[in-house]
């Protein structure tokens, strides 16, 4: 398995169990109320920062257990890299249109907040599964 093949198999494990942990957190914490009361800022806070150590330290692991395959990247590396984040940033583009409208329509903080949370999830999401495809069943270059 190439590096980057890692390192987009990481991200999507990575982003479903922070969401996963995040939406526990906030769902277990509303106790009941109403969804805006919840303390989701700490929450969101502690799960972001959490899945960037965590990416962090998967991937240096696997650096460690593959070290001839650690800094390698050729040019259809960077093809399919490049590929999966203009796929991936359409989630980006989505979450901040509607997020926008959330605010002209003066949603609570909350909503605003988790719906560009969600957005980068799934973006990065999204972006991982485009590049894993890639690396299993080719892409077309253009």
């Amino acid at each position: 398995m190439a590096r980057e093949e890692q390192r987009a198999w990481i991200m999507v494990v990575v982003a479903i169990v922070a969401y996963g942990i995040y939406l526990v957190l906030v769902l277990g914490g509303a106790g009941g109320a109403p969804l805006e009361q919840a303390a989701y800022i700490p929450a969101m806070l502690w799960t972001i920062v959490g899945s960037i150590v965590a990416g962090i330290l998967l991937n240096i692991i696997a650096a460690i257990l593959s070290p001839h395959e650690a800094g390698r990247k050729d040019q259809r590396d960077k093809e399919i890299n490049r590929l999966g984040e203009h796929i991936g940033q359409s989630f980006v583009i989505l979450g901040a249109l509607l997020a926008l409208v959330f605010a002209i329509t003066g949603l609570d903080a909350f909503w605003i907040a988790n719906v560009i949370y969600l957005a980068f999830v799934l973006s990065s999401i999204l972006a991982s599964i485009a590049k894993i495809i890639a690396y299993r069943r080719g892409f077309q270059s253009w």
